[in-house]
């Protein structure tokens, strides 16, 4: 679980920019990047809590990385398809830490994530789609911009137990 240690200090590094040159300028990290590194060191640091390594085994950690049972969150797409997902696993967790509201992130993004294939299900244009689903866009937004300062405030402060530094 060390290489979440590695992935923190890179988006470190580049959130405050103590690579560059006097005066240079350079553009923040990709929001999916610092986002990624975020929740990659919330499970690894969930995983560790439960006592978990690499060594663990696959179906330990894969468990207590994506939930057991039941999924409890589930959306049927217009394309036909049903996507699941858990509530009780480190990834869960994550999310619930970094958007706020895990279900309301499942389903803005398995939406939004799925325009393009609503588009060629109905044979509508994508900007049809798009103009169809303008809450969800909206919603997907906010909760994304939420996750990015929660990311970012988590990697500078360096601490990703829920409470802060504990």
């Amino acid at each position: 679980m060390r290489a979440r240690t590695a992935t923190a200090l890179v988006v470190l590094t580049l959130l405050t920019g103590s690579a560059c040159t006097a005066g240079a300028a350079h553009p923040p990290p990709p929001a999916d990047d610092v986002i990624k590194a975020a929740t990659r060191s919330l499970t690894d640091d969930c995983l560790t809590r439960r006592g978990l390594t690499p060594k663990s085994g696959r179906q330990r950690v894969s468990d207590a990385l994506f939930g057991t049972g039941r999924a409890e969150l589930s959306l049927r797409l217009p394309t036909g398809y049903v996507v699941r997902a858990h509530t009780d696993g480190c990834l869960a967790a994550a999310q619930r830490r970094l958007y706020g509201d895990q279900d309301r992130w499942f389903r803005t993004s398995v939406v939004v994530n799925n325009l393009r294939p609503e588009a060629a299900r109905t044979g509508h244009p994508l900007s049809e789609v798009r103009a169809a689903h303008r809450a969800e866009i909206a919603e997907w937004r906010r909760l994304r911009a939420r996750a990015l300062t929660t990311a970012t405030a988590l990697l500078k402060g360096g601490g990703t137990h829920p409470k802060g530094n504990q």
